[in-house]
């Protein structure tokens, strides 16, 4: 009787509400590994719903070599802090047992057809497609997906020290979904004995929404293990309300494995059926008040837009000093009492809204003991260490930016602060500060420079999070203010992207380039096809890369750079580039300080040879950012294994 009032209840919501049956979410499927197969089901979830990006969440469980909340938000390219706090504000670097289970948030945006979020591996020895998917990433991504990503992804091989592309399997809602009240979809790695009826109740989740999810219904609820499910939930996940009973490892087989037996389900205890009746009836009332407060954001920053065409003009800003951005105020009608605003930024943005008695706490009130340049202070929220800028023109632009990204080589924005008519924003802080600190020969303020082998890594790590704008967000992203005080250095050494103020994303032309009439950026790294024509494409930070990495390896800031360049940049490339025998000139333009440490001088060739391919006065011969990644891992490692090698010959 039960089952046919489910039954009735699903039936009834389809007449009323015919765009279900169109909307329906995801289609259930395997991995199909090792074999290729492009199957849709193995390659991803379609990019069905509402919004291309939104916040999306894993779970992730704690293993021997990934057992900590730093060493797996490292792996899945996510942020330690959120993933600590999402989780009970559990410990960064407390070793969690096997086993125990972690939520991850991440962002998940469209990449073509498919949803992903998106983190890198580099390939060790013995490693396949099918270890790699298993372990370490517990079946949150397949073989096919791995390998659609490759460049030419029919060839099948991989190799020691490659770096992969790694798309984590997410969704985001659809229409039918957000009217229901589904706000975020979690991916869960099905365990043995797991069935949907206990993965959803367990993450306190309706079964039957569970079901359409994922295109299974009461008749057709088969799930196999090491296969994800999608969960949907009308909150964030959190540590402290979820259940987590005791893992029980399955006992070893004594015959070859066979499928785990299928779970029959039943309606839920509390009522889901008649639940599930008010919710359909409720879709209006919700719908209504989605569209409300979306339409009082657009219009907010259509009049915000506005006030600043007004205040500013409509000419184009041309560059003439070293950093160039459109500076305006905002409205000073907006009282600092309304926080609706700001809380609709929360929930559409996944950000905290701090209030400004917090950043006075966090910072001793602007103690100038925590002052670290211009706007920026630093701080201390929830225990952890936070860059707070004070921030000054039209914000809307670069919260749509950074709302759409996730990843370790980029600086991720926690927070917002609106204040007496001022915005403050929350970073995650990079503790060695800007790269433009260490690696120029004639800055007083620092005695060290960067080592060859960090260098490395951090060009490495430049170039990892530009491929993730240029490829994994959707629509592309180019940052335009790719320099050396924009890169940030974390306690370890490692590069992250900042300032996305200029961001902007490539639509036209097949999401190739767009143009513009608004030149902006910092004199000495715009590429000269955006400084004659306005032409916006993912070439134009491949150009800045080139710059900056010219600079990391003279040690010469770019204004030292063009003296006595007469044309072009890659004059300075010269003794090298037109000479047969350019690796015997290579320590002519290498910074004088690494001159006395060891490396390889054909490593070093091919770092000038690199620099004037992304110098290339024409777009189309410069590599591409995915190209250049592939070029640095392999430079990395060698880097690594000469310095290993010299390390060791010295000490005998």
């Amino acid at each position: 009787m039960a089952s046919h009032s489910l039954t009735y209840t699903f039936l009834l919501s389809l007449l009323c509400f015919p765009s279900l049956l169109i909307i329906a979410q995801q289609s259930y499927g395997d991995s199909n590994c090792p074999d290729y197969n492009n199957a849709t089901t193995t390659l991803g979830y379609d990019c069905n719903g509402v919004n291309r990006t939104c916040q999306s969440f894993l779970i992730y469980r704690a293993q021997p070599a990934y057992n900590t909340v730093s060493s797996i938000s490292s792996l899945l390219s996510v942020n330690p802090s959120q993933v600590s706090e999402i989780n009970n504000n559990v410990s960064e670097t407390t070793a969690l047992a096997t086993n125990t289970e972690l939520i991850i948030p991440v962002t998940c945006s469209c990449s073509g057809r498919f949803y992903q979020a998106n983190t890198t591996h580099v390939v060790q020895t013995g490693e396949n497609y099918y270890v790699i998917t298993t372990n370490p990433f517990e079946s949150l991504t397949t073989c096919n997906a791995i390998q659609i990503q490759k460049p030419s992804p029919n060839i099948i091989d991989i190799f020691p020290d490659e770096r992969l592309n790694i798309p984590l399997r997410c969704a985001c809602p659809t229409r039918g979904q957000l009217n229901a009240g589904i706000r975020y979809l979690m991916t869960v790695v099905i365990q043995p004995g797991n069935g949907i009826g206990s993965i959803a109740e367990r993450f306190r989740a309706d079964v039957g929404q569970t079901l359409e999810a994922n295109g299974k219904s009461e008749q057709d609820s088969v799930i196999q293990p090491n296969t994800t499910l999608l969960v949907p939930l009308q909150n964030p996940p959190n540590g402290s309300r979820m259940e987590y009973p005791p893992y029980v490892p399955p006992p070893p087989p004594s015959s070859p494995p066979s499928l785990p037996p299928t779970e029959t389900l039943s309606p839920p205890p509390d009522g889901g059926s008649s639940g599930r009746r008010w919710v359909y009836f409720g879709v209006g009332v919700v719908a209504g008040a989605v569209f409300i407060s979306v339409a009082g954001i657009i219009l907010f920053f259509m009049f915000l837009r506005k006030s600043l065409r007004k205040k500013n003009g409509n000419g184009p800003i041309v560059s003439e000093e070293k950093a160039i951005a459109v500076v305006a105020e905002l409205p000073t009608e907006i009282e600092t009492e309304s926080m609706e605003f700001l809380e609709s930024i929360s929930k559409i943005a996944s950000l905290k809204v701090y209030s400004f008695k917090d950043l006075q706490t966090a910072t001793q009130n602007f103690s100038p003991d925590y002052w670290i340049k211009g706007s920026v202070y630093k701080g201390t929220a929830n225990g952890d260490q936070v860059a707070i800028k004070k921030m000054d023109g039209d914000v809307s632009k670069e919260i749509s930016v950074l709302n759409k990204i996730n990843h370790f080589n980029l600086i991720r924005l926690l927070g917002v602060c609106f204040h007496d008519g001022v915005w403050y924003f929350v970073y995650e802080y990079a503790g060695n500060g800007p790269l433009s600190d260490w690696i120029y020969q004639n800055n007083p303020d620092k005695v060290q420079t960067l080592s060859w082998g960090k260098r490395m890594q951090v060009a490495c790590d430049v170039a990892t999070g530009l491929n993730y704008l240029h490829r994994y967000t959707s629509p592309p992203h180019v940052h335009k203010d790719i320099r050396s005080s924009n890169i940030f250095l974390n306690d370890d050494f490692r590069g992250k992207i900042a300032k996305f103020g200029l961001a902007r994303p490539v639509r036209g032309h097949d999401g190739q380039f767009t143009l513009t009439k608004h030149i902006v950026g910092t004199k000495g790294y715009l590429a000269p096809e955006y400084l004659e024509n306005g032409i916006v494409s993912p070439m134009l930070d491949v150009y800045a890369f080139g710059v900056l990495l010219l600079e990391m390896l003279t040690g010469k800031d770019v204004a030292t750079l063009y003296e006595g360049v007469k044309v072009h940049l890659s004059e300075v490339l010269g003794p090298v580039m037109n000479d047969e025998d350019g690796i015997s000139n290579v320590y002519e333009i290498i910074d004088s300080p690494l001159l006395g440490q060891d490396y390889n001088a054909d490593v070093a060739y091919s770092m000038v040879v690199l620099v004037d391919r992304c110098l290339s006065k024409d777009p189309g011969n410069r590599p591409s950012m995915d190209e250049i990644v592939q070029i640095l891992s392999k430079t990395l490692t060698k880097t690594l294994i000469w310095e290993s090698t010299s390390t060791s010959i010295s000490s005998s």
